[in-house]
C-alpha cells in the first residue's frame, strides 16, 4: 500500500493525530509562555525554554496533512511520539525531575501512542519512556540533586507499560469494531440494493400504507395495477378505497380496480411505525396460471391413462384373437378369464379415474370417527366377519371430523385396505386412533404392524400409477390425497409405527 492510499484509508487515526497535535500546541506555548509561573524549568530555564521553542515548532512543521502524505501516518506518529519523549525528559529534567508532574504528561503521551502506532512500537515507546525517567532519577542520585525514590519512580514505569498496552488494545478493539462496521455497511448497502431490485421487478403489487392510509412506499407493479400515477405520499383512498381499507384488516380480499380484479392481502406491523404491507396480484393472472397448471397435469395425467389402458386393452385383443381360433374348451376358458380380468382391471382404472370427477362435489358433515368407522369396517369385513378383530378403535367422545361421507369412505377403503393387505393379520394389528392437531383440527391415524414403508416408497407413494401391488391401479393414495385437499384436509404418511403409519388431518367439527 502506498504513503497517500494509507493516509486515504485510515482516517480515523489521523483525526486521532489532529487532536493530539492541538493538545501538543497547548503545552508547547504554555509551557514557552507561561513556564516559570508554574514554576517549571527552574534547574534549567534555559534548556527549558529551548525544549519549549523547539516543540512548539516540531509540533507545527510536523502537524500538517502534507506531512502524513509525505512521511506515512505510522512513521510520522513514530516521528512525534519520540520528540514527546525527548522533549518531555528534558522539561522533567529542567524541572527538577519526578516532583514537577511532567511524567502525568509522559502517560498522556504513551496512551495517545497506544491509541495511534502501528504494531508492538508503543511497547519501544514506554520502555524509552521508563528509561529516560530512571536514566533521569539515577542521575539525580548520583549529582545529589533531589533525587525521588526509586520504588515511586519503578511504580511510574510500570504504569508507563500499562497505560501503553491498554490503550494498544482498545485501539486494537475500536478498530476491529470499526472495520466490522465498515463490512456490515457495505453488506447492508448492497443487500438493500438487492431487496430494491427484487422488489422493482416483483410480478406483484406491493404497498406500504401508513395508518392515515398514505402511500409511504410502492413499486413500478403496484402503480400500473392501480391504474397509474400513484406516488409515495399520495392519499391511497384517492385511488382505492377498498385497498385502503385493508389497512384496517388482514383478511385477503378479491378488489376491483378499474377493469382489473385485484386479490389483496395485508400485513400488519411493518417498520417502526407499524405500517401495513399490502401484497396486489392481477386474480386474472393467477386464474391463467392455475389453469395451465391444470392442463400440464391433465397432460400427464391423461399420458398415464393411455399407457395403463394399453397393456390390458392389448390383452384383451389378443386373448380374443385366439379365442376365435381355440377349439379347446381348457384353452378357451383360460382365454376368457383373461380377458374378464383385464376388462375389470380397466373397468377399475376409469372408476378411479372417474372418482377425481367428484373431487369438486363436497358435501361437509359431522362424521363421529367412532361411528362412522365401526360401520365402515363392518362393510369391508361384510364376507369375513373374522377378520374385524383385526381393527383397534380408539376413540374418545367427541372426536368428530368435518368431512364428506362419500369421500371419507373411498379414502378408508384405500387406507385400510392396503394396512389389511400388509398386516400380521394377527387380533388389533391395526390401530386407528385419534389426536388434537390444534383447537380446531383433529388428526386419524391409521397404523398397521407390517414390514413398514420404505424410503424409496414413501418418496412415491402419492404419485399417480404408482404401486407395488400386482393388481393395483396406483391411483388409490393418489385419489384418496386428491379428495383430502378437497375437504380442506391433509392426508400424510407418518414414520414407521411399527408398520405403516398414515395421518389424515382435518378440521374437527364441534
Amino acid at each position: 500500500m502506498s504513503t497517500a492510499d494509507e493516509f486515504e484509508f485510515d482516517q480515523t487515526r489521523w483525526k486521532s493525530l489532529r487532536y493530539f497535535n492541538l493538545f501538543r500546541l497547548v503545552v508547547a506555548g504554555g509551557f514557552l509562555v507561561a513556564g516559570r509561573a508554574l514554576e517549571l524549568g527552574a534547574f534549567a530555564p534555559a534548556v527549558f525554554r529551548i525544549a519549549a521553542g523547539t516543540y512548539l515548532a516540531a509540533t507545527l512543521l510536523l502537524g500538517f496533512p502534507d506531512a502524513a502524505r509525505r512521511l506515512g501516518l505510522n512513521r510520522l506518529v513514530a516521528i512525534q511520539t519520540l520528540i514527546d519523549i525527548v522533549v518531555l525528559t528534558l522539561f522533567l529534567w529542567s524541572s527538577g525531575g519526578y516532583g514537577s508532574g511532567i511524567p502525568i504528561l509522559m502517560l498522556v503521551v504513551l496512551a495517545a501512542a497506544g491509541l495511534m502506532a502501528a504494531g508492538r512500537l508503543v511497547l519501544f515507546f514506554a520502555a524509552l519512556t521508563s528509561v529516560a525517567v530512571l536514566g533521569e532519577n539515577a542521575w539525580r542520585y548520583l549529582y545529589g540533586v533531589g533525587a525521588a525514590d526509586f520504588f515511586a519512580v519503578g511504580l511510574l514505569c510500570v504504569g508507563f507499560f500499562s497505560v501503553a498496552v491498554v490503550s494498544r488494545m482498545l485501539a486494537l478493539r475500536a478498530r476491529d469494531n470499526e472495520e466490522l462496521a465498515r463490512q456490515r455497511g457495505a453488506a447492508l448497502r448492497r443487500q438493500q440494493a438487492l431487496n430494491a431490485h427484487i422488489i422493482r421487478d416483483l410480478p406483484d403489487g406491493v404497498l406500504v400504507v401508513g395508518d392515515d392510509r398514505r402511500v409511504r412506499q410502492l413499486n413500478p407493479r403496484a402503480a400500473e395495477l392501480l391504474g397509474g400515477g400513484v406516488g409515495a405520499g399520495d392519499d391511497l383512498t384517492l385511488w382505492s378505497a377498498e385497498v385502503a381499507d385493508l389497512v384496517a384488516g388482514a383478511e385477503p380480499r378479491l378488489i376491483e380496480v378499474g377493469p382489473t380484479a385485484l386479490l389483496c392481502r395485508a400485513i400488519g406491523g411493518v417498520g417502526e411505525a407499524g405500517d401495513r404491507l399490502i401484497y396486489m396480484q392481477d386474480f386474472a393472472q393467477i386464474q391463467t396460471q392455475a389453469q395451465q397448471l391444470k392442463l400440464a397435469a391433465l397432460g400427464r395425467l391423461t399420458a398415464s391413462i393411455a399407457h395403463e389402458v394399453r397393456n390390458p386393452l392389448s390383452a384383451v385383443t389378443h386373448a380374443a384373437d385366439l379365442l376365435a381360433e381355440e377349439k379347446r374348451a381348457d384353452m378357451r376358458a383360460r382365454l376368457i378369464r383373461i380377458i374378464n380380468d383385464n376388462s375389470h382391471r380397466i373397468e377399475r382404472l376409469v372408476r378411479d379415474v372417474l372418482a377425481l370427477g367428484r373431487r369438486e362435489q363436497v358435501l361437509v358433515e359431522a362424521l363421529d370417527l367412532q361411528a362412522f368407522l365401526k360401520c365402515f369396517i363392518e362393510e369391508l369385513t361384510v364376507h369375513e366377519h373374522h377378520q374385524e378383530a383385526l381393527f383397534s378403535l380408539e376413540f374418545a367422545v367427541g372426536d368428530t371430523l368435518a368431512f364428506d361421507r362419500a369421500h371419507l369412505n373411498q379414502i378408508m377403503w384405500n387406507l385400510l385396505g392396503n394396512a389389511r393387505r400388509y398386516c400380521s393379520g394377527t387380533p388389533g394389528s391395526i390401530r386407528l386412533y385419534a389426536e388434537p392437531a390444534g383447537s380446531d383440527r383433529i388428526t386419524l391415524h391409521i397404523v398397521d404392524d407390517g414390514e413398514g414403508i420404505t424410503p424409496e416408497v414413501r418418496r412415491q407413494i402419492f404419485e399417480p400409477f404408482f404401486t407395488t401391488h400386482s393388481k393395483g391401479t396406483g391411483l388409490g393414495l393418489y385419489i384418496a390425497r386428491e379428495l383430502a385437499d378437497a375437504n380442506q384436509a391433509s392426508l400424510e404418511v407418518g414414520d414407521n409405527a411399527p408398520g405403516g403409519h398414515f395421518c389424515l388431518t382435518g378440521k374437527r367439527q364441534p
